[in-house]
């Protein structure tokens, strides 16, 4: 069934394609997720955002599913661990109409609410049904580069009251956060004033003769 989705006649995927097995390697972003703060808002059992997010193997494992709860719509605040270029999205759904109509992705604006998700979004797709993990939706990279933080709003579906998710795949390219840089920069540059001081301080002391 790899390689085949529904699609009524005429419909728009914007810059979509389908991707083989080997796209597994390419799709292995959701390690680099930092889980413990990954929030899924209006998701109907708690927690269960996190487990859309696996390995591509599991990706047609329907017994890991985040469905919502009050009304069709999801909003997932996604960190993660270092800086990502972010080159493809795939969401994987039911036949039904749970399945998510739409996706918009927010860069870099941790937090964010449904109220926050009414701004334009960076960038956003029309989706279609797909029940083999396969459609690739392409992410603008030169948006998606230095990211930190991932924002991923479903507002609708295909006419149901509440969406169903079982997998949404990231693809791209992975950079660990070099925060060891940071502190020497730091260190550095606390380091000159204090070298000055101590100049100052034995110069003041030499012109006064010794201190004991």
């Amino acid at each position: 069934m790899s390689g085949h989705h529904s699609c009524g006649a005429g419909c728009d995927h914007g810059a979509a394609g389908l991707v083989g097995e080997e796209s597994g390697v390419a799709y292995s972003l959701y390690q680099k997720i930092d889980m413990t703060k990954l929030v899924c808002l209006n998701e109907m059992v708690e927690e269960s955002g996190k487990l859309v997010f696996k390995p591509w193997e599991d990706r047609l494992n329907r017994n890991k599913f985040v469905e919502s709860d009050a009304d069709e719509e999801l909003l997932i605040n996604i960190p993660f661990t270092g800086n990502v270029k972010l080159k493809g999205l795939i969401v994987g759904g039911e036949e039904d109409d749970s399945h998510p109509a739409q996706v918009r992705l927010f860069k870099n604006r941790p937090n964010m609410t449904f109220d926050d998700a009414g701004a334009p979004a960076d960038q956003e797709f029309n989706l279609v049904r797909d029940t083999s993990c396969t459609l690739e939706y392409k992410v603008k990279v030169v948006t998606f580069s230095s990211l930190h933080h991932l924002t991923i709003h479903f507002p609708s579906n295909f006419g149901a009251d509440q969406t169903k998710i079982f997998y949404i795949g990231l693809a791209g390219e992975f950079t660990k956060a070099d925060r060891v840089g940071v502190v020497n920069a730091v260190y550095e540059a606390r380091a000159i004033p204090e070298d000055h001081k101590t100049r100052d301080k034995d110069g003041m002391l030499g012109s006064s003769g010794p201190a004991f």
